[in-house]
């Protein structure tokens, strides 16, 4: 079986990045960071003009979804410039509400996030974290414990992760919303979407750090030379490259059997996001040692990328866990 994009999602990608470079991802990263999320709301909505998250909300709640393979190929894009915010967890907290069976709460809040006016945290506490993502910034902090779901209270940040634009909370108290068996399932599936969509998100990174890497290699110089040129940087390069484009149809493939509804989609996932990370994760120290010193700095741009490669490869399943699950 073939894993290729057909034209018009080749076209949503390309217009997506153009948006995207338009927008000053840099910028809007480190005003995020610093708690300023003006910039990041404005991009949010434009993201939502451009249907971004219209592809996780279903029909009846003003959306077009859920269509993973589009938002696998939206969230690539969004990778790619390094997007910050909650975007993982509000399509999460989408496929949520839409798999509780409770019509009250995905009226509430499922034509708001199609619109761009919702934005979501998710926080799952049975999985490997209990923090929720940037919930200072969310209209809504949904939290799963056990068979319970509920409108968690906000909270303030307890820990710092190693991307500065990645804040964590831990949520506590709140509205119940739901209990029972269906949020167990529910839970589950947003933790696949978010997963899965984490992982198209490494690999958007992934790409962005092989290329702009390339482009310093072929600027800086060393004994008169290119460092480009060297036989050990091309080798290095070489394999960071490689590894994205074996886990590029590995992430579609998850997206096709999670659209699917194949019983075996929760082991694609699983691989899909082991090996997107992993490569974005190889991307990023062959990017910090090509880079040399200049890869420490935090003025360098590209060091936003490194990372949110660090951060990304544990946010909704860690190496061992992904491996876990493969082998069940």
């Amino acid at each position: 079986m073939m894993f290729l994009l057909d034209d018009q999602q080749r076209e949503f990608a390309r217009s997506l990045s153009s948006l995207l470079a338009a927008s000053g991802p840099p910028g809007v990263i480190r005003a995020w960071a610093s708690g300023d999320h003006t910039p990041g709301r404005t991009l949010w909505a434009r993201l939502a003009d451009a249907g971004v998250f219209t592809l996780a909300v279903p029909r009846e709640h003003g959306g077009l979804g859920p269509l993973p393979v589009e938002l696998t190929v939206a969230f690539t894009e969004l990778g790619r410039h390094a997007v910050p915010g909650p975007v993982v967890e509000t399509v999460a907290a989408a496929a949520l509400l839409d798999r509780l069976g409770d019509g009250a709460a995905a009226a509430a809040w499922l034509p708001g996030v199609a619109k761009g006016k919702t934005i979501a945290s998710l926080c799952l506490l049975s999985a490997d974290s209990p923090y929720a993502l940037d919930a200072d910034a969310a209209d809504a902090v949904l939290v799963v414990d056990g068979d319970t779901v509920r409108l968690a209270e906000r909270a303030g940040p307890v820990q710092r992760s190693m991307d500065p634009a990645r804040r964590l909370f831990r949520p506590s108290g709140g509205q119940v919303l739901a209990r029972g068996p269906a949020v167990t399932a529910a839970a589950a599936r947003a933790a696949d979407v978010a997963a899965l969509v984490t992982a198209a998100q490494s690999l958007g990174l992934g790409r962005t750090l092989v290329d702009r890497t390339v482009a310093h290699a072929k600027q800086r110089s060393q004994f008169g030379v290119a460092i480009g040129s060297f036989q050990a940087l091309k080798h290095r390069l070489a394999d960071a490259l490689i590894g994205l484009e074996f886990a590029e149809p590995l992430v579609h493939a998850a997206a096709l059997a999670l659209a699917q509804d194949d019983p075996a989609s929760g082991r694609e996932i699983a691989a899909a996001k082991l090996a997107a990370c992993e490569a974005a994760w190889n991307a990023a120290r062959t990017g910090l040692q090509i880079h040399g010193a200049l890869g420490y700095t935090e003025e360098l741009d590209l060091s936003l990328w490194i990372r949110k490669a660090r951060a990304l490869r544990s946010a909704w399943g860690t190496p061992a866990t992904c491996r876990a699950r493969v082998l069940t």
